[in-house]
């Protein structure tokens, strides 16, 4: 979701600072709908301080801060896009804990495009701050 107009940006506090007090989240950023919805979870997520989205593709190429940042954060929440788990086996791969996960395409059917809705992030949002309790 880029702006076409420039407005005051919002720094974020630096993952690995953060990490022991916040729910890290950690999304799909697949090139499907369901990647794009879990990428603006994580943004969404982050906006409402229910967590603080950080690079899935860091753990996976061995970043060893954002391997830290997986093993102090409060909670890891791990948002997949399809069946197909990336963002999950990411994590067991790297042998770090998955407090919450979920598959977006249980609740959203699977398309090759990258337009989406903004109900459907919210509606998505809603269940993951429900049952994972942030």
């Amino acid at each position: 979701m880029q702006s076409e107009e420039k407005k005051d940006i919002r720094i974020l506090k630096g993952c690995l600072e953060s990490a022991e007090n916040e729910n890290m989240v950690w999304v799909c950023d697949g090139a499907a709908n369901v990647g794009q919805v879990g990428h603006d979870i994580g943004i969404l997520l982050t906006n409402m301080g229910k967590g603080r989205m950080c690079c899935t593709t860091a753990v996976a190429a061995g970043s060893k801060p954002h391997l830290e940042i997986a093993e102090k954060a409060k909670k890891n929440i791990v948002i997949n896009g399809c069946a197909n788990r990336c963002a999950s086996k990411v994590f067991e791969k790297a042998g770090k804990k998955i407090d919450y996960e979920i598959i977006i395409s249980k609740y959203l059917q699977k398309v090759p495009t990258l337009d989406i809705y903004m109900g459907d992030v919210k509606k998505i949002s809603e269940i993951i701050i429900k049952e994972a309790q942030l």
